[in-house]
């Protein structure tokens, strides 16, 4: 593992990874998970609100930082709950100082952002993994890899309905700036794209369109030569709310499992990416396909544009 000071190379020695971010989101998830991690130790916060960093950090027995290359310099990786493109920008700059990168989805919004993140996380030899929660929780995780061993699927169908904007939504999440702007295409899309990609292949053809309340209805076409469908939107009505796939094939059909627990989830991704950093082995859900998602989105979000009505 890439070391700033040796500490994680000492036999027995933690990992010391820091988390950038304060939200509801790195409070929830990210937080708690680093500090029960047995190989962790969760060396530092930092966030754009310096009170809400030092909150975070004294909750969880850590230190806050107002320098974010401080946390850099002391860490051997760090954890990313960030708006997307300011999540990028910042894991140029860890990657650059050494850091391996545990990043959330999306990795960035714009393809030359996610790319960037992606060749500089390689120029730097870090490891990289992007915490998409069904690749990792662990009843989703396993679907996934048996129905990729299985094969023989044709056809996908999913609709991913969140209330989040929803008329009485007490979500923490609803505050969120670029959740709001960008939309359940670039929320909870990555969600369904880390799934099918894995399964299906790699998409070849993206055909997308505005439905109500800012819903997006995608149909691609994947390399295995299945296709599938994905209905996104955060305004779904709550009694409405759900997410489902469901995969279509020889053996007849196969929905993807209910999961829980996002700090388990993480968890995982934490150790996906302290073995990526041992075995020098790319993890599969790594900056790269993290980036590979930032383009689909992409096509898909601008087929909308053209076809939306001024």
């Amino acid at each position: 593992m890439t070391t700033h000071s040796g500490h994680a190379g000492r036999a027995g020695a933690k990992v010391r990874i820091g988390l950038l971010g304060t939200g509801p989101w790195a409070a929830r998830t990210h937080a708690p998970a680093l500090a029960a991690h047995p190989q962790v130790e969760f060396a530092g916060v930092w966030g754009r609100r310096p009170e809400a960093a030092a909150e975070l950090a004294a909750a969880f027995g850590t230190t806050a930082y107002a320098d974010v290359d401080a946390l850099f310099e002391t860490c051997d990786a760090v954890a990313f709950a960030l708006p997307p493109d300011i999540q990028a920008a910042l894991a140029v700059r860890a990657a650059a100082m050494g850091c391996h990168l545990l990043l959330d989805k999306p990795v960035a919004t714009t393809v030359e952002a996610a790319r960037q993140v992606a060749d500089h996380a390689a120029l730097a030899g870090v490891a990289s993994v992007v915490f998409c929660t069904l690749r990792f929780a662990e009843p989703t995780a396993r679907w996934i890899d048996e129905q990729a061993a299985a094969g023989g699927w044709f056809l996908g169908e999913a609709h991913w309905l969140g209330s989040l904007y929803a008329p009485g939504s007490t979500s923490a999440y609803a505050a969120s700036p670029w959740r709001r702007e960008k939309g359940g295409l670039w929320d909870v899309g990555p969600h369904v794209l880390s799934v099918y990609l894995p399964i299906l292949g790699d998409v070849i053809d993206v055909t997308a369109a505005h439905g109500p309340e800012g819903t997006h209805h995608l149909i691609l076409r994947h390399t295995s030569g299945a296709s599938s469908t994905a209905t996104l939107t955060l305004a779904a009505p709550p009694q409405a709310a759900e997410a489902a796939l469901t995969l279509y094939g020889e053996r007849g059909r196969s929905a993807l499992p209910s999961w829980d627990g996002a700090v388990d989830a993480f968890g995982r991704a934490l150790d996906a990416l302290l073995e990526a950093s041992r075995t020098g082995t790319p993890h599969p859900c790594d900056a790269t396909f993290g980036a590979r998602l930032t383009e689909i989105l992409t096509q898909a979000e601008e087929q909308t544009q053209k076809t939306t009505t001024p």
